[in-house]
This record gives structure tokens, C-alpha cells and sequence, in this order.
């Protein structure tokens, strides 16, 4: 007797993901004290983190690609001047199956990156270690959080271009 005979909701497609590449789109590293000819010496640099996604769909069959966008700023805490900007732009090619069209927005701009995110980390430390500095490892970023926080900011956008009545 089948599930679909007996009552039972029909089984949901198999999901199947896999990273067919990964690649770094563009980087770069500013050492602003190097540049100044300063010495370092003992600082307490400030940490701001900025991260953006963006996905898109590719002409094979699905194929995706996932971006994920850092822009790290390290600031010494006693004169507010850089120390050192990093910008990575870190990518991935994914093959997704079994994914409901419903679902697959918030798929690629949470689960996507979640796969991405050691790598991107790793990058960062050793950028931030060879470039002279401690090295910076990235704390886990709420990918959830993230893309609630971007629909949020567009459903706004929508509000204030809406004609007012």
C-alpha cells in the first residue's frame, strides 16, 4: 500500500545541494599604517563588520550563485584613525534540487552562505595575519537575522515609495 492510498501526505522531493565552486570575485586589503609609514605598536583596534548577500539564478539547470560581500574595518580605539579595510567579495556555484520554489529565495541567502561562511573566515585570518596584524576571526553571522533584516528594509522601501492616500 502506498502512502498516498493509506491517507498520507505524498513525500516531499529529496534535497540535494552541492557546491560545484567557490571562488574569490574580488579582494582587498588597505594596510593604512603601512601606507602612513606608522608603526602599529600596541593598539586596540575597533571591529566594524558589513555583510551583503546576493543570488542569482544560471542559465544550466539548478545552478545558482551566491555571493557574500565583507567589508571589515579595523580602527585603533585611541585616535579613531584605520588601521586596515578589508573588502572580500567570496562566491559559490550551487546545484539545489528538492527546494520548493517558495523557499528557495531565503535558501540561497541563508543556507548558501552558511556553507560559504568557513571559508570566508579563513580567508580573513590569514589576509588580516599576513598583512602584519593579529589574525581576525570573523564571529558566525546570523544568516536568519541577516535576511529578516533585508526584508524588513525593503518592506519600508515599499511603504515610503507607496502613494500616500
Amino acid at each position: 500500500m502506498t502512502e498516498e492510498a493509506n491517507g498520507a501526505a505524498p513525500a516531499q522531493p529529496q534535497l540535494n545541494m552541492k557546491i560545484l565552486a567557490q571562488f574569490v570575485r574580488d579582494m582587498s586589503f588597505e594596510n593604512a599604517v603601512a601606507l602612513k609609514g606608522l608603526q602599529a605598536g600596541e593598539v586596540a583596534p575597533e571591529m566594524q563588520v558589513q555583510v551583503s548577500l546576493d543570488a542569482r539564478k544560471r542559465p544550466a539547470d539548478n545552478q545558482y550563485e551566491v555571493m557574500t560581500k565583507f567589508k571589515i574595518i579595523a580602527n585603533n580605539t585611541a585616535t579613531s584613525s584605520p588601521l586596515y579595510i578589508l573588502e572580500l567579495d567570496y562566491g559559490g556555484i550551487f546545484h539545489i534540487e528538492g527546494v520548493p520554489e517558495e523557499q528557495m529565495h531565503p535558501f540561497l541567502l541563508i543556507e548558501c552562505p552558511r556553507q560559504l561562511f568557513p571559508f570566508v573566515r579563513r580567508i580573513v585570518s590569514d589576509v588580516t595575519r599576513d598583512g602584519g596584524f593579529p589574525p581576525f576571526n570573523l564571529d558566525m553571522v546570523d544568516f536568519v537575522a541577516l535576511y529578516r533584516a533585508e526584508l524588513a528594509r525593503r518592506a519600508e522601501a515599499q511603504a515610503a515609495e507607496a502613494p500616500q492616500a
